[in-house]
Formats: C-alpha cells, structure tokens, sequence
C-alpha cells in the first residue's frame, strides 16, 4: 500500500536533496535555527527551564546530543526535548499564518539531535529541517478550515503547534538519519501516536504549554529512532479509517494540502519571525502605535485610543476589557492590545518591543496604566477581511485638540511581506542572549547560522551555547 499520504510526503523527503533546496529556503533555515536557538539561550533563566532540566538529567540515557545551557550531553531525545522547551518558552518562536502553527521550535530542536547523533553535516541538517518544517507546516494547512478561516485544531482544544510539529520534527530526525521512504513512513505512523498537545492552559493557567515543543521534539526523535529499531506503522496512518485527520479532526484530510505543489512550493521562506516578545496578534498594535509616535504624539496629547482587530482576537487581547487594560504580571501583558499599544507610543527596546519592556514593574507602571485606560478594543470589518493571513490592526486615536488620526497596520511585520533581513533577526537574537553570550560569540554564532550547510557537523554549532545560563 504505497499510494498513500504518508508514502506521498516520504517519497518526497527521500528523493529531495540538499542540491533540491531552493536558495531561499536554505537561507531561511539559517535564520530559523539562529531565531530559534537566540530564543531558547534567553528562556534558560525561567523556573520552567530548570524543571525541564532536572528531569531531563534524571532521565539517563547515552549523552551524545547538547542541549543549551546543559554543560554535560543528554541522550538525543532529552536534548531535544529541553531545547523545545526553551524554544517555545516566550512565545517569542515564529509562527506560520494561516495555520497557526509555530513550526521551527520542534522541528528545529529534533532535527538538532538527531544531526548530533548521527555526525551529521551541516547539509544533513539544512535538508533535514527544510522537510521537516514542510511536513509540519502541511499538516497544519490540512486542519485549516476555510469556511470559519480557523484551525479545526484549536476548535477542538488541541494544539496544532506540538502536534504537527512531532510528525515534521520525526521526518527531520528521520531523514537526518539516513532513513529510506518506508521507514519514514514507520517513523510518521509511530509518531502520530506520540503526538499531543492541548491548550486549556491557555484559558485557565498552568505552564504546560512550555513543554509542549519539548515533547514534540522528544517524541520525533522518539520515533526516528524506534523505527530505525524495527518497529512499524501503518502506511494509512494520516488518511485512514482511525487516522491522524480521523482522531483530531474528526474528519477526512484535505489531501491538496498535503501533495499540491510538492517540491515546488516552499514553507520555510513564508513563515514570520517574531520582532516582538508577546502574542502574535499584539504585534499590528505596537506598530500602529509607533507610527503615532513618529508623528509626535505622545501619550499627554491622546483623550482616547481605539484599536480595531481581527473579531477572532478579540478574546485573546481584548477581552475581558478591564483585565488587559490592567495586566498585574508582565506574561499578561504579552496577550493585551492596551498594553502593546502602550508600548508603541512610549517606544520599547530591540526591534521595537523587547523583553524587558514586558516586566512585571512596567506592566503595573502608573504610567503605562494610564495610557491603557484610554485604549478600547473593537473588532474591525477591514481586519476581519484579512485574518488569519495576516494579523492585522487599525488604530484610531482621539487628541487633545479634537482631531482624529488613523494608522493602519495591514501587513505583520516579520512575514514575507515585510520580511525581516539577517541583520535584524541577529539583532533579535543578539538581544535575546544579552549578557548570556559575549559579542564576539554572538557574532560569530549567527555567521554560523547563515552559512549553516558549511559546517562540518552540529556540534560546532551547539557548542558555544553549552556554558550560557545557571545549568
């Protein structure tokens, strides 16, 4: 039985060479690994982190693979699983638009290991990651649902993120080991059943949702390796009866999401990196506000600000109005519009926004609850008109002297529209290690990172990043 989705999707990793990569698409994977690994160095300081830490080191296994800010190895999947921890740790991971996905901070972590174990080079690794993102990013786009333009997923409460990315990060891992298409197709049906993720964290707390990307990363490596032990799945595993499509979407697949454009058109090159260290649909807001900014007007001058969004956002940044105008910690400030719209008019760090802007004391700061208590959030027909491609925002703000000035944010910064070059995403990262990483390192991690399928294997890579942090 090999005219399956599965087979379709192995054949294709198999047959596509480094040489196959299109030149956008490897430079993309550099600046995903420099993003991703910037992001996890700066996530070593959270208590989440030394959890993950902790009982990665209780876990054993033969320590061949680094994970950052871990000075002795790990086995290959608890080195995958704390560096996909770190990754997603500060929702500041990139993201694809119109899945919802955050691909790279599991495909990238698995596909991390499984080089290091393998004495992989730095080709392996590129192609690896290229295929792994594109398989997580199609499985995504297949549980994208144009009629409601919303994530079957999310609906039924699961997280797209972790679950797609165990099966991109097992084809990464895979590949990287030199698996032939019926293996990969082992390594996707195991992986399946090793897939999870569910976001009630999101709507009433708890911080599980950071290991989510870890454990997605653990379970491809997981996978990859079982596989390559002898263990099988089965080849109908996404479209079957009692399928991946079947048990979380409760629903045949959309199987041009899988095999359109196959080797033709890329996933990589389209994913948005993050400028700003909050919740995606914030980003417009900080940006309308800093257009305000440059046309001097400052906080005294404004009597009312009203921020127009996506209808869809409205429960993530707008509601309950008297919560986001009033974060009391600065991780809910990363998920109200009032406050990035705060920052934007006094203007932040980094890119424009960066993580120290989001502190507990600036979050409950007098004068940033001052600007808040001006801002209300609306849905806005324009805005609906566009998500979930682009997460858009218009802001309308009301002056002192009875004037009214628009500026509207249609396109998200960091996607291919507006795309971010290599110098900044370095500077993105650059901030992210901070004191962390001495600059001469920084720098030369990042030309690392941008002639990634010149090196000679990952270690050389991932060794700088062993001695940063309290591990």
């Amino acid at each position: 039985m090999t005219d399956t989705l599965a087979y379709a999707l192995a054949r294709f990793a198999d047959r596509t060479t480094y040489d196959d990569l299109p030149t956008d698409v490897v430079d993309s994977v550099g600046v995903r690994v420099l993003d991703t690994l910037g992001i996890a160095v700066a996530a070593t300081q959270l208590d989440t982190s030394a959890a993950a830490v902790a009982w990665a080191r209780e876990e054993g296994g033969t320590p061949v693979a680094s994970a950052v800010g871990v000075s002795e190895n790990l086995s290959p999947a608890l080195a995958a699983f704390v560096n996909g921890v770190l990754a997603h740790s500060l929702d500041f991971d990139d993201t694809h638009l119109p899945s919802v996905l955050h691909p790279s901070a599991s495909v990238i972590p698995a596909a991390l290991a499984a080089a290091q174990q393998h004495g992989a080079s730095g080709r392996d690794l590129v192609r690896g990651i290229a295929l792994g993102l594109e398989v997580c990013v199609r499985l995504g786009m297949a549980g994208f649902d144009p009629a409601t333009r919303n994530s079957v997923f999310f609906e039924h409460g699961q997280h797209a993120t972790s679950i797609c990315g165990a099966m991109g990060g097992a084809v990464a891992a895979a590949v990287i080991a030199g698996a032939d298409a019926d293996r990969i197709v082992d390594t996707l049906g195991i992986a399946a059943s090793m897939a999870a993720g569910i976001i009630e964290a999101n709507r009433t707390g708890g911080t599980v949702k950071r290991l989510h990307c870890g454990w997605a990363a653990h379970a491809a490596v997981s996978a990859a390796g079982l596989a390559r032990h002898g263990l099988t799945g089965p080849p109908t595993v996404l479209e079957g009866r009692f399928g991946f499509f079947q048990a979380w979407l409760h629903d045949g697949p959309r199987a041009d999401e899988i095999t359109e454009g196959l080797g033709e058109s890329w996933a990589a090159p389209s994913l948005f990196v993050k400028p700003y260290p909050a919740n995606h649909f914030t980003h417009a807001a900080v940006d309308a506000a800093a257009a305000l900014r440059a046309r001097g007007i400052g906080p005294d001058d404004v009597t009312r600000l009203e921020l127009g969004v996506p209808a869809a956002n409205l429960r993530t940044i707008g509601e309950p109005i008297e919560v986001k105008r009033a974060p009391e910690t600065g991780y809910m400030a990363q998920f109200s519009g009032p406050y990035a719209v705060a920052v934007g008019l006094l203007g932040g760090g980094g890119l424009g926004a960066s993580f120290d802007d989001y502190s507990d004391e600036k979050a409950t700061s007098p004068e940033r609850r001052a600007i808040m208590a001006k801002v209300d959030v609306v849905p806005n027909s324009t805005c609906d008109s566009i998500f979930p491609y682009q997460f858009p925002a218009i802001l309308t703000a009301e002056l002192q002297d009875g004037s009214t000035v628009v500026d509207e944010v249609l396109t998200t910064r960091g996607g291919p529209e507006r795309p971010l070059s290599f110098e900044e995403v370095t500077a993105k990262f650059t901030a992210n290690v901070g004191s962390l990483l001495d600059a001469d390192t920084a720098t030369q991690f990042a030309e690392r990172c941008r002639a990634l399928g010149d090196l000679d294997s990952a270690d050389t890579l991932l060794a700088p990043l062993r001695a940063v942090g309290k591990r």
